[in-house]
């Protein structure tokens, strides 16, 4: 459900600081959403640690703790339209808050990059008085900031994620943000739209959109650990998962937890799935709900 106070199909009252609050809130909401998402392949979850034997739970709670505060600042710094290095500046400050309160485990990283750019885009628009759509978001990330994310595709990185994205032609997370985050808004939103109008539960709805999301993306944190064989295998699974009826299918939850037990076994984990799961969560709280068609035989009042 969005939240009231993100929403406005008028002008707006720039730099207003309890529209900003919320927009930083509702990131900290959806990372604390995909956290809770269970069956969900190779991940922590609230029932178990997934792949992963240097983090549990606690650790992303500490994590999201951390990293409330970041989620405001840089929707402020949008507001402002800062440039990229203030973002950029503002992303590392909170990778090393984080860093200290998981003990130097990486657990945000990602969503320190993808959902700040969007909280930095969700703070422009509102400071032009222009509600979050998604199309609008997209276009306000790459208005203000993208090219200098498409310079920064450029330079040789030092990440696994950017060393695994070169050495197999996957697309980087750097890249997929310099071209406007094609698999949120293409993909994720558009499945997580359509699962909660066909009415799946917020944890089916999550998990429908999760599948549709592996299937589709150059996950490097799977190729990191799994190399680009583990990436393929992870999408054939989401895939076939997807074709026989996703969470309609009459097995869809021993299905998916036989997924993550086959992840586990291989230490599969697509942390960069599940980033991009949060940010869908999130687009969707800070979007004004989609116009529905009317039904026949009503009139539109005069």
């Amino acid at each position: 459900m969005a939240d009231p106070q993100l929403i406005s199909t008028t002008t707006a009252v720039a730099h207003d600081p309890a529209r900003l609050q919320a927009i930083g809130r509702a990131a900290t909401v959806a990372l604390y959403d995909e956290l809770a998402l269970y069956p969900k392949p190779g991940l922590v979850s609230f029932i178990d640690t997934g792949s992963h034997a240097d983090m549990d739970a606690g650790t992303f709670l500490r994590s999201l703790f951390a990293l409330r505060h970041y989620f405001v600042r840089i929707a402020e710094a949008g507001a402002q339209h800062a440039p990229f290095a203030t973002l950029e500046h503002l992303g590392i400050a909170a990778e090393a808050r984080m860093l200290r309160a998981t003990g130097g485990v990486n657990t945000h990283r990602g969503a320190i990059f993808n959902l700040g750019l969007l909280c930095a885009a969700a703070g422009r628009l509102h400071a032009e008085g222009t509600a979050a759509t998604p199309a609008r978001l997209r276009a306000a990330l790459l208005d203000g900031w993208g090219e200098a994310l498409r310079r920064r595709c450029g330079h040789t990185g030092e990440s696994n994620g950017q060393r695994v994205a070169q050495q197999f032609g996957l697309r980087s997370a750097g890249e997929e943000a310099a071209r406007g985050l094609p698999v949120l808004f293409e993909v994720a939103v558009p499945a997580l739209q359509t699962a909660r109008a066909a009415g799946l539960s917020p944890r089916d709805a999550r998990l429908q959109t999760f599948f549709h999301i592996l299937a589709t993306l150059d996950d490097t944190n799977l190729a990191h650990r799994g190399g680009l064989a583990g990436l393929r295998d992870a999408q054939r699974l989401a895939q076939d998962y997807l074709a026989d009826g996703g969470v309609w299918q009459p097995d869809a939850i021993a299905r998916a937890e036989a997924i993550h037990r086959h992840f586990v076994a291989r230490r599969l984990s697509p942390g960069g799935a599940a980033d991009v799961l949060a940010a869908a969560g999130w687009v969707l709280r800070v979007s004004p709900p989609p116009v529905m068609p009317a039904k026949a035989g009503t009139h539109a009042s005069a």
